[in-house]
């Protein structure tokens, strides 16, 4: 039995997911990020999560060879930071507040949490690489409203 991808797509963006911006440094040292809402918590000891990537996206090599990156969970205030990372815009960076986290990755302002991560693995996961990060360090605000995508459009609580 096939299953057609837009119905597929349809019955996923049934399930509300919270949305954040994965950001890095290049092999150059050049500051990159982006949109992602396919993220999850994989371990509690030792602190573990991941993100998913397209393969063909070439942010994706950068992911597979850099050592560190940082998952900023975005607050209800913060759609148009999710759409500046989900395209392709020239010097993002500098249109945002941000500072260097403890491993020398961008830490966004203003996000409800931002995880410092060490790339701990990679794996090809169909048309997808999955990144897994040890949480090295972790940044929390007092805000508590999230920016969710359900239905293929933003939503908040």
């Amino acid at each position: 039995m096939s299953i057609d991808q837009r119905e597929f797509r349809n019955a996923l963006g049934k399930f509300a997911t919270g949305i954040t911006v994965v950001t890095a440094k290049d092999t150059n040292g050049g500051l990159i990020g982006v949109t992602i809402n396919s993220f999850a918590s994989v371990s509690l000891e030792p602190p573990m999560v991941l993100f998913s990537l397209k393969n063909e996206s070439p942010l994706c090599d950068i992911f597979a060879t850099t050592d560190n990156f940082n998952i900023g969970i975005l607050s209800s205030e913060q759609q148009d930071l999710s759409n500046l990372f989900a395209g392709p815009t020239d010097n993002k960076f500098d249109q945002v507040d941000w500072s260097k986290g403890k491993n020398g990755v961008p830490v966004l302002a203003g996000t409800l949490a931002n995880l410092e991560c060490k790339r701990a693995a990679a794996y090809l996961g169909g048309d997808h690489t999955i990144f897994v990060g040890e949480v090295t360090t972790l940044h929390q605000s007092d805000q508590e409203d999230a920016l969710l995508y359900f239905k293929g459009g933003y939503k908040t609580l």
